[in-house]
């Protein structure tokens, strides 16, 4: 199903360098052995943007993973989740299977290397089971309006998200409920669009 993956249309506000910087600071002090971010947030408001950010200003090799490439279907939140946990951050032979969404099959087997730095961007990447393993853990906020609009903004061939969004939101609903990614973050930081307010909590 090619672009049709829940992301919307890309955050361009300078006033994200602050919290870019914040993360990148906190991710990589000098106690730190490997860095691992995971960023959360609904469908819409801005994780892919923030995460391209963070791998831009890094200072250093870093992986990039978007649950884009994990989620196994529209119905896949939950199951994205469980390969954040035992794939992604996995000690030995860390990876995942890729989801073909024009074929609506799994893809290829991807690798990464446990001892470099991670920054894993997606709608249930921070669950009871991730947070522990996070150096840096950021939930993002934007206003339901502006969410849906950015991420109904399709460019594809008609074959969008708009029939999905309802089926996503419900699994949104229920991580939320289930495992408080807002209160697991260790960054909360709502963005608008005059700038984005950070409340760093530890």
């Amino acid at each position: 199903m090619p672009d049709a993956r829940p992301r919307g249309r890309p955050v361009t506000w300078a006033a994200l360098d602050p919290l870019v910087d914040l993360v990148v600071r906190r991710a990589t002090a000098p106690a730190v052995r490997r860095p691992v971010v995971l960023v959360d947030g609904r469908s819409g408001s801005g994780k892919t943007t923030f995460a391209r950010a963070l791998r831009a200003a890094w200072p250093g090799p870093v992986q990039l993973v978007h649950l884009d490439d994990v989620y196994p279907g529209w119905h896949g939140l939950e199951a994205a989740s469980r390969t954040v946990e035992q794939g992604l951050l996995a000690t030995a032979e860390p990876g995942w299977t890729t989801w073909d969404w024009s074929a609506s099959a799994p893809g290829p087997r991807r690798r990464l290397d446990p001892g470099r730095a991670l920054v894993v961007e997606g709608a249930g990447s921070l669950t009871r089971g991730t947070a522990a393993a996070a150096t840096v853990s950021v939930w993002l906020e934007l206003d339901t309006v502006e969410r849906r609009r950015r991420a109904l903004a399709r460019d594809g061939d008609g074959d969008g998200y708009e029939p999905w969004w309802d089926v996503w939101a419900e699994q949104e609903e229920r991580h939320l409920r289930r495992e408080d990614p807002v209160g697991r973050a260790s960054v909360v930081a709502g963005v608008v669009a005059s700038g984005v307010t950070a409340r760093p909590r530890r």
